[in-house]
């Protein structure tokens, strides 16, 4: 089996940022249950900025998870070097979304790096889907002869 050097990024990049995104789930839990004022913090819970704080957590800790599965996939499936390329460093960007919002919660930064990151991940799931669809053609034809 050939040792496939995309995907080691994705799981590596994944972990750390899940581990970022969990220690920020704990500063939501602080501002909510302990801090100082944290009545006002309640009372915005679907608006403003507590709304976009936990979107950006969610799907900081989602995105992540993606990267650690799709870089053990990349890992462990024969699809292309070319292709593999791609879908990693697609869906290394697409955690531009989570750290967008984080970006326009706290400096006010427009919704650019939410796009590009939003579209990256989604662009590396379809590349992923069309490379495992190769695969098993691969598979078939190889077989047949």
């Amino acid at each position: 089996m050939k040792t496939q050097p995309f995907g080691k990024w994705n799981i590596s990049v994944g972990l750390w940022v899940m581990a970022a995104f969990m220690i920020y789930g704990f500063i939501l839990i602080y501002l909510r249950d302990f801090a100082p004022g944290k009545e006002a913090w309640i009372e915005s819970y679907n608006t403003g900025a507590h709304f976009e704080a936990r979107l950006a957590h969610v799907h900081g800790n989602l995105f992540s998870f993606l990267n650690i599965v799709f870089g053990f996939l990349l890992v462990k499936l024969p699809i292309s070097a070319r292709l593999a390329r791609w879908v990693s460093g697609l869906a290394l960007a697409g955690l531009l979304m989570p750290l967008g919002i984080l970006a326009e919660v706290y400096l006010g930064l427009p919704f650019y790096l939410v796009l590009v990151g939003g579209i990256s991940i989604l662009t590396a799931t379809i590349l992923l889907g069309v490379g495992a669809v190769q695969m098993k053609l691969e598979a078939v034809s190889t077989t047949q002869k």
